[in-house]
């Protein structure tokens, strides 16, 4: 009795019935519409089972940034927003600012000569190792005109930060700042390089292609070209015919040419590659040494290309391409 009475007492459930369908389910009673209940229960019960959300909610749900009135994110609008970031124009300007200072703290000139940092340039300033035109500097704070000079150690130095960019010198270029003839030179390659002026390391001259090291580091340029660092070139060299056995020996012996014996560290045919394909590492640097050389044996070189200086290649460095090089390599540099 009880359980017939709790049933009796639950409210009933509105009975839907489907279309063509009568109230008594008689096939011939006229179909009827859902009221506003109906439709609301049969959505509830029949709509979105698995996730027990309505369409509303989850259509709220997906488009939550317009809910909270987010903007979505916008990308630059041109190239040049694209490309360079903030970092990278802060750099810019302050380069650009040091350029057209008309002074600067002398610790600084020195930090950015390369010597050692602003600290330990400020020590070294106290111990009275700089001078300016010839006078001792010990005042920290200095200010340095740029028509100064600053001497450091007994060498002059300059106030700009050292730069260092390789180039893959085409054929047609000269290795100079620049030409009386007019002549294209390797500065017309980087011109785009750096803010500050930078010289060819050593020359190659006009028809040698290849691997040449441009900079303003003037300690470094000393280094690579003075006759006693001895810095390693590697040169692949097409002459005219094939290379005999015999000349290739003479050569590895030694040549004499007008400053004397030229001797090459090593010579040998390249790999895979014709008889008159060579590859010739020397340490010298006398002027178109290569080309004497075979010249001297009858050989004409009609194609150079240094591959190689002082451990730098121009390996994924197109012809007529540079790269800065990485501090790495600037520090392998300092080391020889």
């Amino acid at each position: 009795m009880s359980r017939d009475r709790d049933r009796s007492e639950r409210p009933k459930r509105p009975r839907i019935n489907k279309p063509g369908s009568g109230e008594a389910g008689s096939r011939n009673s006229e179909p009827r519409l859902f009221t506003k209940g109906e439709a609301k229960e049969f959505d509830r019960n029949s709509n979105n089972k698995r996730s027990g959300k309505s369409f509303d909610a989850r259509d709220k749900y997906e488009k939550g940034d317009l809910k909270y009135n987010k903007k979505p994110y916008k990308r630059p609008e041109t190239q040049e927003d694209r490309t360079r970031s903030f970092v990278q124009k802060r750099r810019l300007q302050k380069i650009e600012k040091d350029i057209h200072k008309d002074t600067i703290r002398l610790n600084k000139y020195v930090a950015n000569a390369g010597i050692c940092s602003r600290r330990e340039a400020d020590e070294l300033i106290r111990q009275g190792l700089v001078q300016v035109n010839g006078e001792v500097v010990t005042e920290m704070g200095y200010q340095v005109q740029k028509t100064d000079r600053v001497v450091f150690d007994g060498q002059g130095i300059t106030p700009e930060k050292p730069v260092y960019v390789l180039l893959n010198k085409p054929k047609g270029y000269i290795s100079t700042t620049k030409d009386e003839k007019a002549r294209k030179t390797v500065m017309d390659l980087v011109a785009n390089a750096s803010p500050y002026r930078i010289f060819p390391v050593g020359r190659l001259d006009r028809s040698t292609t290849g691997v040449i090291l441009l900079t303003n580091d003037g300690h470094l340029t000393k280094k690579l070209t003075h006759p006693s660092f001895q810095m390693k070139k590697i040169y692949h060299v097409t002459l005219d015919r094939k290379l005999g056995q015999d000349d290739m020996k003479a050569i590895a012996e030694g040549i004499r040419l007008d400053e004397g014996i030229a001797e090459v560290h090593s010579i040998s045919y390249i790999e895979g590659k014709p008889k008159n394909e060579i590859g010739v590492e020397i340490h010298i640097g006398w002027n178109r040494v290569i080309r004497r050389i075979f010249q001297k044996l009858g050989y004409e070189v009609e194609a150079l290309d240094r591959v190689m200086f002082a451990g730098l290649t121009k390996k994924n460095i197109k012809r007529g391409h540079w790269r800065i090089l990485t501090d790495l390599e600037v520090n392998t540099l300092k080391m020889l």
